[in-house]
This record gives structure tokens, C-alpha cells and sequence, in this order.
């Protein structure tokens, strides 16, 4: 066979017995290279040596050694090939992943050199920075982009950042003591929760109106004197007092933290009486008048009783009996005065409750008592039960307690106690008789000279009127009282009477109360340590003033908070045995309110 020999392929025919054996054909020259085709119809693997091929030509000879060499060659070459052909490209998903791989393990190499107390204490200088730069501005409410000219609209009259609350943009908070520890931190959160803020000081130094934003309105006034609240509680819905005497001295602990709650309590319920309008309802605007005191007539259909628990005949022939009058005076004063001197008796003032048409007590939480006198403790009797059959009526009482000149009294319906410890509680859908019964157990002497004679067995009761206090579900007033922990033992005695006191009479007013005792106040950042909820003054631990702050602002819509007083500070480990609570500690957060678990499991009217 000459060089000029054609050159062959190797060819598998469908029919044929063995189709592992080609049968080699002779390729026209023209064919400048050799076709290799591989057959669809049957499934080869490159790994093995057999292949299946399409004939190309009808004529076959015998082969060389030098073409089975150059044939081989050309076999590997072809395999290569097709090998490369048939690798799978990468995926541009799969280089995405790597990339994203290296970029998070250089990530986190930076991660690791980052230093978390330096960059906390740098995100709080940035935080401070802006906030000096946008407490002057109030509340932002447009800005004006050059490029194009066009007004972009960010807020209007609502609150610089994203705490806010409904409704805040139409309450208006006043707070009392803005310049204190508390008071300063208070007047920013509600500021950044959409709050209009009015902030009581008594003078409008430069000192003063620094220390406060700019958007805040400023009243002068004084919290011991009454005329000058009446323009402080003007529009205002809420107080939070804040406020604590400078001094030891008895007359200051007086004015600021007894007297100072009070006059504040009774300015806030006599502007406008807005405040019961909105807790009343649609049916009734304001509280439920029971009965009013201010004329002879005001005097019909109470009837004055005489009783005694038991009956001790030897007793009976040496005490000096008992009697009660109920009169209408000269100088326009409703007065239920006597002496009860019989042991085991007793004296009382009562009336069958004629109520507006469409108006029943279930509607409203409590009563709440307008009354003077010489200070002695009574008993209010609610009777209650088918006015159609008093046979069936059952008996509810509780106990309250007066001052020497005028208070109000507030007993909410929760406060009574059935007489028959089998009698099921009060229901106030069913109340038709109400009673106030003096007896001369249990009574104690009033704070008055020393020296002075004090006959427990006489009383006077100068009753001005008897209101029912609507069902409300939010706090009109918080106060910041204290535990005494931290205070000196040489003056802790004087603080705690006056502060107890402003509590007894915010317990009275017949507002919606919220009284917060923290412990020893610290000069740190909120939010960072758990908090711990506690009644009966048992803690002993701190709390940051942001913390209390904080709190203040939360009670304002929180409706567990309403009505009632407790104790906080941070977690602590008590010793062994001697366990302090029992509630699971709060950690403060922003973005969810804490408040409403710690305090749903605490005792109202408190």
C-alpha cells in the first residue's frame, strides 16, 4: 500500500452479530481528515476503548502497523476532546458564593480588631452630638432640596424619630420638677415620642432654660401655692411629678412632697373636668353626683341609725349612751356629728341610692368622698342585692380614713369586703343602699399639738358631696416617690412621712394614679441591666435615673399601670432564704413594653 492509501474508519452496523467488532471501510482521498461520528442511537462511554460510528464508505483492506499507530493517536486526541467538551462550565451562582465566602472571612477579621466599649462609647458621643443639634429645633416639619426645587415632606408636628406613640401628638404632659435627675430625662423621652411638653419651674433663670430644649413651654410656678397652678394645668392631660424637696426642713418636705401632690391633684381635677368627660363614656359626661350637700333640701332621705354589735347589760347602766345628729348649718355646711360612749355601739348615716334613669355603678370603678372634720377613721357600708326584695340583700364594707379640714376620699368597689365571709363579691349592677357608720373602735389619735386631749368617741363629719368615679384605663398622674434606701438615717424618718403622705392624697384625688419608688438613684446609661418589680418595700438595690424615666413615660398608656404603687430596682441575687420577689426581672427594651407583664401581676389600689 502506497502513501497516497486512503484512510479508514471504523464502522458498527445495527444488525449485526457482534457490534464490538468493526469492520473497517476504505474513505475516499478527497476527504482531507478523517470524519469521527459518534452514534445517537446508542449511549458510549469515553472511558472504554468501543465506539459506534456511521459507515462512510463501502470498500475495506488490510491495515498497517504505522496506520494502527497513527490511528490510536488519533483516538486519544478525539477522547481528549470530547472530555473537554463535555466538562461543565462554572456557574456564575457558584462564583458569587466564593466571592461572598472570602468577603465575609474578611468581615469578620475586621470584626474581631473592632473594640465594643470604644465603638459604644462612640455611637453615644454621635448620639449626643445630634441631639444638641436637634433639640433646639423642636420638631422637624419640612426641608427643601436644591437639586430640583421640590419640598420634601417629613413630619408634620410629629415626633423627630420613630418611638412614637398614638396619640401622643394630642396629649400635653406637664412635668413638674423638669430640672431634676429624673425630671431632665423625662422631658427628652416624650419629646422623642411626639409628647407637646410643658415643664413647672419656679423661676425662668438662664440657668433653668438652658438645661431644657428649646420646644418645651416653660410655666413658673409653685407647687405650694395653689394660684399659681391653675395656668400650668391649662390643656394639659397628665402630670408626671418628678419634683422632691432640697431640704430636711420639715415646712420644705411638707410644701413640695405633700402638699405640693395635692394642690396639683385638685388644680388638674378642677380644669374643666376634661379629664372625667373622656374616661366617662358617651352616656355621661363627667362623675356620677350621688348626692350633693348644699342646701336643707340635700337632707331628705337620709336617715341617722343607732346600733350596737352586742349587748352587755351590766355596761349599758354606767356608759354614757350614744347619739348623732344630721343638720344643715347657718353657715351653709352639711354636718353628721355625735358621741358613741356605749360599748360596742355605733352611729350611722344612711340612704336608699336614687339613680338618673339608664344609669347604673358597674359602669364606674369606685366612689369617692368630698368630706372634713376632726380626722376619725369610718366605715362605708354598701348594701346590695333585688331592690325588690331586701330580704335577700347582702352587706359590703370598707374602711377609710379622714384628716383634720377637708379631703377627698377615693373607695374603689374592689376595696369592699363581704360581712359573710360565704357572700360572693360586690357586684355594682346591684348596689341600692348606701351607708357611713362611725364606731369608736379602731380609732386613732390625729396629728395636732401635743398635749391636747382627743376624745375618740366624738366625731364630726362635714360632707361636701359623694361622686361615682368613671371607669378609666390610662394614668392621669405619676409620681416619683422613693423606698428610703439611700437616704440618711438621721433624716430618712422626715422623707418618708412627707412622701407617704403626697401618696394618701393622689390615692384620694380619684385620678388615675401610678407611684413609682425606685431605689437609690444612679448616674448611668437605661437599658442595660434588669429591673425587678416589687410591693412592700423590701428592695435595696439602685436604678438608673434613664430607667425611672423611662418607666414614667410607659405608665402614661399602659393600663395595667393605673392605680397602683410599687417598688423597683435592679436584679439582684438575694440570699439564700431570703427571697425578695418572686417575679421574673424585666429587661428594659425599646422596641417592646416591658411594663405591662411586670406590673399585670401587681395589686391595684395599692
Amino acid at each position: 500500500m502506497s502513501a497516497t492509501t486512503a484512510t479508514f474508519t471504523p464502522v458498527a452496523f445495527s444488525n449485526n452479530n457482534n457490534p464490538y467488532n468493526p469492520i473497517w471501510r476504505k474513505v475516499p482521498n478527497s476527504l482531507p481528515n478523517p470524519i469521527w461520528t459518534t452514534s445517537t442511537t446508542t449511549n458510549c462511554k469515553l472511558s472504554n476503548s468501543s465506539f459506534i460510528s456511521r459507515a462512510t464508505s463501502s470498500s475495506s483492506s488490510p491495515e498497517t502497523e504505522n496506520e494502527k499507530k497513527n490511528k490510536k493517536k488519533k483516538k486519544k486526541v478525539v477522547i481528549e476532546n470530547e472530555e473537554l467538551k463535555q466538562e461543565p462550565e462554572p456557574e456564575p451562582e457558584q462564583e458569587q458564593q466564593q466571592e461572598l465566602q472570602s468577603s465575609s472571612v474578611s468581615v469578620i477579621k475586621r470584626l474581631d480588631d473592632v473594640n465594643p466599649v470604644g465603638l459604644g462609647r462612640r455611637s453615644r458621643q454621635m448620639f449626643d452630638e445630634v441631639w444638641r443639634k436637634f433639640s433646639g429645633l423642636g420638631q422637624i416639619s419640612r426641608t427643601i432640596r436644591s437639586d430640583d426645587e421640590s419640598t420634601l415632606l417629613i413630619r408634620e408636628g410629629g415626633p423627630m424619630c420613630e418611638f412614637a406613640i398614638p396619640g401622643a401628638q394630642n396629649t400635653t404632659v406637664l412635668v413638674v420638677g423638669a430640672t431634676s435627675r429624673v425630671g431632665r430625662i423625662v422631658v427628652r423621652k416624650l419629646m422623642l415620642r411626639g409628647y407637646t411638653v410643658k415643664a413647672l419651674v419656679r423661676k425662668a433663670d438662664p440657668d433653668v432654660v438652658d438645661m431644657l430644649p428649646r420646644s418645651v413651654e416653660l410655666v413658673t410656678g409653685d407647687v405650694g401655692d395653689p394660684s399659681s397652678l391653675k395656668d400650668a394645668v391649662q390643656g394639659c392631660s397628665k402630670i408626671i411629678y418628678c419634683a422632691t424637696a432640697r431640704s430636711s426642713i420639715t415646712g420644705d418636705l411638707i410644701r413640695v412632697d405633700h402638699q405640693g401632690v395635692y394642690n396639683l391633684t385638685k388644680a388638674l381635677q378642677d380644669y374643666n373636668n376634661k379629664l372625667a368627660q373622656q374616661r366617662a363614656g358617651k352616656s355621661s359626661k363627667s362623675k356620677l353626683l350621688i348626692a350633693k350637700f348644699k342646701s336643707e333640701d340635700s337632707l331628705n332621705g337620709w336617715e341617722v341609725r343607732q346600733g350596737t354589735y352586742f349587748q352587755d347589760v351590766v355596761a349599758s347602766k354606767y356608759d354614757g349612751g350614744m347619739d348623732a345628729t344630721f343638720e344643715f348649718t347657718e353657715s351653709g355646711e352639711t354636718i353628721f356629728s355625735g358621741y358613741v360612749f356605749t360599748r360596742g355601739g355605733y352611729v350611722e348615716l344612711s340612704r336608699k341610692l336614687s339613680l338618673p334613669l339608664g344609669y347604673t355603678l358597674d359602669r364606674y370603678e369606685g366612689l369617692v368622698f368630698s368630706v372634713g372634720g376632726n380626722g376619725r377613721s369610718y366605715v362605708v357600708i354598701l348594701e346590695a342585692g333585688p331592690s325588690a326584695d331586701t330580704t335577700q340583700s347582702k352587706l359590703y364594707f370598707a374602711r377609710i380614713s379622714t384628716k383634720a379640714g377637708f379631703c377627698r376620699v377615693r373607695v374603689p368597689f374592689s376595696s369592699f369586703r363581704p360581712v359573710s365571709p360565704d357572700d360572693p363579691p360586690l357586684d355594682p349592677f346591684l348596689v341600692h343602699t348606701l351607708t357611713i357608720r362611725f364606731e369608736p373602735r379602731r380609732q386613732r389619735p390625729i396629728d395636732g399639738p401635743s398635749g391636747v386631749n382627743q376624745d375618740l368617741r366624738s366625731f364630726q363629719l362635714i360632707m361636701e358631696y359623694i361622686k361615682a368615679l368613671p371607669t378609666g384605663q390610662e394614668t392621669d398622674f405619676v409620681l416619683v416617690s422613693c423606698t428610703g434606701s439611700g437616704i440618711e438615717p438621721t433624716r430618712r424618718e422626715q422623707v418618708l412621712r412627707a412622701k407617704r403622705a403626697g401618696e394618701d392624697s393622689l390615692r384620694r384625688s380619684g385620678l388615675g394614679y401610678t407611684i413609682i419608688r425606685p431605689g437609690p438613684l444612679m448616674e448611668e446609661p437605661g437599658g442595660q441591666r434588669a429591673l425587678i418589680f416589687d410591693q412592700g418595700n423590701r428592695i435595696s438595690q439602685g436604678i438608673s435615673c434613664a430607667d425611672v424615666a423611662d418607666i414614667c413615660v410607659k405608665a402614661l398608656h399602659d393600663s395595667t399601670a393605673r392605680n397602683k404603687s410599687f417598688d423597683v430596682c435592679y436584679e439582684y441575687v438575694a440570699e439564700p432564704g431570703k427571697e425578695l420577689y418572686e417575679l421574673v426581672a424585666h429587661l428594659p427594651d425599646k422596641a417592646n413594653n416591658y411594663l405591662t407583664p411586670a406590673l399585670s401581676v401587681l395589686e391595684k389600689n395599692t
